[in-house]
């Protein structure tokens, strides 16, 4: 049970130290979303900024109607949230990135991984 305990720690901190690039998550505007004249909004709303390892996992290029694109997989590690899902977008610089899955490593409620692709 102790040596549990001190491994669980142990990947507390190693998470910890890979948390360096400030992200931000952002959602779809709802019906509620307006701006002050009342319209509704077109662009994404914040709903948080936090700290996040990013981690491109695998990239391509491919041919699709006459024209090349390239397509970038990448990891992004948090800490735990419930309100994030995949019709969000993560924020980082001037990289936006669509969330394709979110996977709750060991249900344990310490991470999420959400697995993305660039958005070009």
């Amino acid at each position: 049970m102790r040596r549990r305990k001190m491994v669980t720690a142990m990947a507390d901190k190693l998470l910890v130290n890979r948390l360096r690039h400030r992200v931000t998550i952002l959602r779809p505007p709802g019906p509620e979303d307006t701006d002050g004249y009342g319209e509704p909004l077109d662009d994404y709303v914040p709903v948080a900024t936090v700290w996040a390892a990013i981690e491109p996992l695998r990239g391509r290029e491919y041919f699709a109607a006459m024209s090349e694109h390239a397509e970038v997989t990448t990891r992004i590690r948090i800490r735990y949230r419930n309100d994030v899902d995949r019709t969000m977008l993560v924020q980082h610089g001037d990289t936006e990135f669509e969330i394709l899955h979110i996977i709750y490593p060991e249900f344990n409620r310490r991470e999420l991984q959400l697995m993305c692709k660039e958005r070009q």
